[in-house]
């Protein structure tokens, strides 16, 4: 027999704000050929509701999705789960060549390909005298 304990009604609470650490745009960000590579699970946004830029070597992405109030109305949730608002990451990946990102967006996943900088040789060699 088993028993399946009580739940209460703010162990949803508990749950949602322990919870919100979790809820971010997860990421895996590797290097290959000459690049980063970043994916990002952005599941339930649209392309157009994602935004990504470069300054200065940080790579951001904003996704952002907005409730419609005239569906929200026309309801009454017995429960609700979604959240609706403005989530964002950024990652400092360096000397980048920014003008040559690649990004794309397909089944949920971002795919973003930041090309690096050739490294020179700036060293300066001090002779000693």
């Amino acid at each position: 027999m088993n028993i399946v304990p009580k739940r209460f009604y703010l162990d949803d609470i508990f749950d949602d704000f322990l919870d919100r650490e979790s809820s971010k745009m997860k990421c895996d960000i590797y290097e290959k050929d000459g690049a980063y590579h970043l994916e990002l699970d952005v599941p339930g946004f649209k392309k157009d509701e994602i935004k990504v830029e470069c300054d200065n070597g940080t790579l951001t992405i904003t996704a952002e999705k907005n409730e419609n109030k005239e569906e929200k109305e026309n309801k009454k949730y017995i429960k609700r789960e979604r959240i609706y608002g403005k989530y964002s990451r950024s990652f400092y990946l360096g000397d980048v060549d920014s003008e040559n990102i690649e990004a794309g967006f397909q089944d949920g996943i971002l795919k973003i390909t930041v090309p690096k900088v050739e490294e020179k040789d700036n060293k300066k060699y001090i002779e000693i005298k």
